[in-house]
């Protein structure tokens, strides 16, 4: 089999993959999810073992970091055996999930024990009212419980993801700075993208990556980390552990080095999260395509990997056709 790195067509190396495992969630989170969503019918979602031979394969061309996210990745009945099957490919070296957090505590040990490594919460607000306006569910105290679980079963790292959005919730920069202070933990506040299925992002909610840091110096004195390569996020560590991270999708695009690609629940290869193109490896892994043909796809697929939405926004361009994030998987 061909085992050149995974490259595309500017040189980038592709090192990392997000696996959506399900596009559905129990959560309705207003900058991602529609109010009544539309869910994929379940025979047109991968089953693990198709999930399992992608990223073997992948891994043979050199990716070794594999992040599960979905929708909601721990709705997904028996997500755990999928867990099992990834961490035993010898060829990946970080096995993480992205998850709302709110069965984490009933499924940390599980997860742990099926190999997964590494656990990043999302968490847009310690105000258990504005947790609920936000995610349609009453389920703040859960997810905080999730967190200690997952610190708990020793997930390392652990990490806390808050999307900030102007006038939402933009208010609790700092208090969210303070409760990753507390655990000893990263937070990372993400710049609000274009993803929401709602129709409701505009630049005037966007709060930049810059403003939020000057808010979090407000309250700490910040160390600032090196950007490892192909990194999303912006580190500053505090003095004491801990520290807090800026994805700045839209003000400072990472672009330049980008190293992920993503499949989607149903089959489809995302070279680019901003981009148009998709490619759909279902009819292949059904069609009895051996792993050769397999190799050549997705070869294919990633050399038509977009420059990114760094060379969107410098002509003064903001995307406006991209997916909502919960089909995507972040």
């Amino acid at each position: 089999m061909d085992e050149r790195p995974l490259a595309d067509s500017y040189g980038r190396v592709i090192r990392k993959v997000r696996v959506s495992v399900t596009d559905r969630c129990n959560f309705r989170c207003v900058y991602c999810m529609p109010s009544t969503p539309l869910w994929m019918p379940r025979n047109r979602i991968l089953t693990f073992e198709e999930i399992t031979r992608v990223v073997r394969i992948l891994t043979r061309m050199g990716v070794v970091k594999v992040r599960l996210t979905g929708g909601e990745p721990l709705v997904r009945k028996g997500v755990e055996e999928l867990v099992r099957g990834l961490s035993s490919i010898s060829g990946v070296e970080q096995l993480a999930m992205t998850t709302n957090g709110f069965f984490l505590t009933e499924k940390a040990s599980a997860l742990k024990g099926a190999g997964l490594m590494a656990v990043t919460v999302s968490l847009p607000s310690l105000d258990r009212k504005r947790f609920e306006r936000i995610t349609g569910v009453d389920g703040l105290d859960r997810v905080l419980r999730g967190v200690d679980a997952a610190l708990d079963e020793g997930f390392d790292p652990v990490k806390v993801n808050a999307t900030i959005v102007r006038g939402l919730n933009d208010d609790e920069i700092i208090a969210l700075a303070e409760y990753g202070a507390e655990k000893g933990i990263f937070v990372r506040f993400i710049e609000f993208m274009p993803f929401d299925s709602r129709g409701l992002w505009k630049p005037e909610f966007l709060v930049s990556w810059k403003d939020m840091l000057s808010k979090v110096k407000e309250r700490f004195e910040l160390m600032p980390l090196p950007r490892e390569p192909g990194s999303t996020s912006l580190n500053y560590a505090f003095k004491d552990g801990g520290g807090v991270g800026f994805i700045a999708s839209m003000t400072a695009p990472f672009c330049d080095d980008c190293e992920r690609i993503r499949l989607t629940a149903d089959g489809r290869l995302v070279p680019c999260m901003f981009g148009k193109l998709e490619f759909d490896m279902k009819p292949l892994l059904r069609g009895g395509a051996g792993d050769e043909e397999l190799v050549s796809f997705i070869r294919t697929a990633v050399e038509k990997k977009e420059r990114g939405v760094k060379y969107l926004l410098e002509k003064g361009e903001i995307p406006r056709h991209v997916r909502p994030m919960y089909t995507l998987g972040g």
